[in-house]
């Protein structure tokens, strides 16, 4: 494990003492005007290499981002990179070096899965979610219709005690009374 990392660390000191190349190349007046603004991409510095103009990987792994061009390399391959590159039209080449490039950073940070991993704990967190969420909805209809049990209860005693109230009402008063016109027909 040491040898590839001190390998990685080496890899980076040189980029960087790469840019520091560039920088005084470019003061100097000197300087790399093969892609036109006199620095090599990242995937050229990485690679030792003078940046043409027709570079493929320039406009997709800037000098500035050196440590995603490692990444892609060290889990791609440049030949393998620059190919798939090539081969597809220029408007989708932008979004094939992103991927690239999260593929390999996933595949650095989880050797065996990869982006695979993450969208597999992903996928799980949404089922848990999905799990706390549908129990949540029904603790809450199972508190709604106890209240609503209790609310119908409720009235039926009301209803109850009235029935009661007019029954103990209809005691008092004797319907054949000839003085309490009940029916109105008198």
């Amino acid at each position: 494990m040491s040898a590839s990392g001190n390998n990685n660390e080496n890899s980076i000191s040189y980029v960087e003492a790469e840019e520091e190349d560039d920088y005084h190349q470019e003061e100097a007046g000197g300087g790399n005007a093969g892609n036109g603004n006199g620095r090599r991409c990242a995937a050229c510095k990485y690679l030792r290499r003078r940046c043409a103009v027709d570079c493929v990987l320039a406009p997709h792994f800037p000098a500035s981002l050196p440590q995603r061009y490692a990444a892609v390399h060290r889990v791609f391959g440049a030949s393998n990179v620059s190919r798939l590159l090539q081969s597809l039209p220029e408007k989708e080449r932008g979004r094939a070096a992103e991927t690239m490039a999260a593929e390999a950073e996933q595949r650095l940070r989880d050797p065996v899965y990869g982006c695979t991993g993450l969208i597999s704990r992903l996928q799980e967190e949404i089922r848990d979610t999905q799990c706390r969420l549908a129990t949540t909805r029904a603790t809450l209809a199972i508190a709604a219709a106890n209240h609503a049990a209790i609310d119908v209860t409720e009235r039926h005693k009301q209803d109850d005690d009235g029935q009661q109230q007019a029954a103990a009402a209809a005691e008092l008063v004797d319907p054949a009374d000839e003085f309490l016109d009940l029916d109105g027909l008198s």
